[in-house]
């Protein structure tokens, strides 16, 4: 009779444990998901560091912009009406659309411009209201890049710069890198393109010109259509620097940024934190301590260009 009162007693709280709901959390890119599946593998494997594991013990809605900022807004009201427990956004359009979207509901971002002068945080060390998470520093790190350009060109004439004018914060990005111009002795042209069809003309331009080598500005928009730069820079035979490490993975002659992947592991790991009830005001907004430096050998042989060796000694990893 004890062992079966034991068990009758047992039962309630066994069949509420099976019914308890397992949290959603809203994760929106404003990339696409071919070239974000490192970024999405990585942010599983933050969330399971806390025992969230997708499928089984926490449910994962995906929506993707593919580069088109203008259907942000929208995807972040289905996110906040499933309801999600918690949001993830990631790249300035896509916080900046889950921001207003809701005041309550918790949100991990990751972004690249400066989250105090976005309005998403009041500080970095206490951000306060209901978002935190990790700033990648892409725009900022513009100017980095320009000089690493001249720095394997030094005889270029004029350097293009390649900037989405739909990005929020392309102005500023503009900005940065003609004041780095101005300091290197460098000139530049700005070329503009917010669609696929705009690249390709902005190739063409650059051609006619006879821009001497590139700089892609940091923009998610370029993120996704990275096979499109590369194989336009191949067939013009253009030198071009890029933001991440799977430019010059793919193909491209360099680049300078941050591990995004390591980026969304972070994410995921405050993600997992905030499931297990930590507050998003609490959490110190997250900055990356390593920059990496990807030279692709192969493409610089194409391009009949010598690497300085300056330039190859700080490269973090060379690709032949």
């Amino acid at each position: 009779m004890s062992a079966l009162g034991g068990a009758t007693v047992a039962w309630p709280f066994a069949a509420r444990a099976q019914h308890t709901p397992i949290p959603v959390i809203g994760f929106l890119y404003v990339r696409s998901p071919e070239d974000s599946s490192a970024q999405v593998e990585a942010f599983r494997h933050g969330l399971a560091e806390h025992g969230y594991i997708e499928g089984q013990t926490v449910h994962i809605e995906y929506r993707w912009g593919r580069g088109q900022y203008d259907k942000m807004p929208v995807l972040a009201a289905e996110l906040v009406s499933l309801p999600a427990t918690l949001l993830v956004a990631g790249a300035e359009p896509s916080v900046l659309a889950v921001k207003a979207a809701t005041s309550s509901i918790p949100i991990v971002f990751v972004v690249g411009t400066d989250p105090i002068k976005l309005g998403i945080v009041a500080s970095f060390n206490r951000p306060g209201g209901n978002a935190t998470g990790v700033d990648i520093l892409t725009t900022s790190l513009e100017a980095k890049r320009l000089g690493l350009l001249q720095e394997l060109i030094p005889r270029a004439n004029t350097i293009g710069v390649l900037v989405n004018p739909k990005f929020p914060y392309a102005n500023d990005q503009v900005g940065q890198i003609q004041t780095a111009a101005d300091a290197l002795g460098q000139h530049i042209q700005i070329f503009r393109a917010s669609d696929p069809s705009e690249i390709d003309n902005a190739f063409d331009a650059i051609v006619s010109q006879r821009i001497a080598a590139l700089t892609v500005a940091a923009d998610p928009f370029f993120d996704t259509r990275r096979d499109q730069l590369v194989a336009l820079a191949s067939r013009h035979e253009v030198p071009v620097m890029y933001q991440f490490r799977q430019y010059s993975a793919a193909g491209g002659l360099m680049s300078y940024g941050i591990d995004l992947s390591d980026a969304y592991r972070q994410a995921g790991d405050y993600a997992g934190r905030i499931l297990k009830g930590e507050k998003p005001a609490d959490l110190p907004v997250l900055e990356p301590t390593k920059f990496e430096l990807v030279i692709n050998l192969r493409t610089a042989k194409m391009l009949g260009l010598s690497i300085p060796s300056g330039v190859l000694a700080n490269a973090d990893e060379v690709i032949e």
